[in-house]
């Protein structure tokens, strides 16, 4: 399940919505991520565009990955401003198995950073910035690739 929120998560709304849905699973295991907008460069908050068509397809790949180890995945993120202190990203893994869902949850949020089509942007002095020094190319992206 993928969630695409415009502004800042509601964290402990959707960690328990995911554990309610989850709860009588019978998994063993569930560990979750929360990724929060931390204070850097003097930035008052990040923006977040995305592309849904790759990200849902990228995101289902993962899906299929966790049903082959017996696990499910889970992910929220936000679209638009997020401000600092707030969250932006959520990824969860359940699992009958504590060693499936933790190695699962290092690959997934390792690989989110590198593959998702999510751009990044400061929000400084009332400006949107392109956060290109913090920013990770697409493989295969074009114009969009690092030159």
């Amino acid at each position: 399940m993928l969630n695409i929120y415009t502004g800042a998560l509601k964290v402990p709304h959707i960690l328990k919505e995911w554990y309610k849905e989850e709860n009588s699973s019978n998994y063993g295991a569930y560990i979750s991520f929360v990724g929060t907008v931390r204070s850097e460069d003097g930035i008052d908050g990040l923006s977040f565009d995305l592309y849904e068509p790759i990200l849902y397809s990228w995101f289902h790949d993962w899906e299929e990955k966790a049903i082959k180890l017996g696990a499910k995945i889970k992910m929220a993120h936000s679209l638009g401003d997020v401000m600092l202190h707030e969250s932006s990203y959520i990824a969860a893994v359940f699992s009958p198995k504590r060693r499936v869902a933790l190695e699962l949850i290092d690959e997934f949020v390792e690989d989110f950073k590198a593959n998702a089509p999510i751009w990044k942007y400061d929000l400084k002095d009332n400006k949107r910035i392109y956060a290109k020094d913090r920013s990770t190319a697409i493989s295969g992206s074009g114009l969009l690739a690092k030159g």
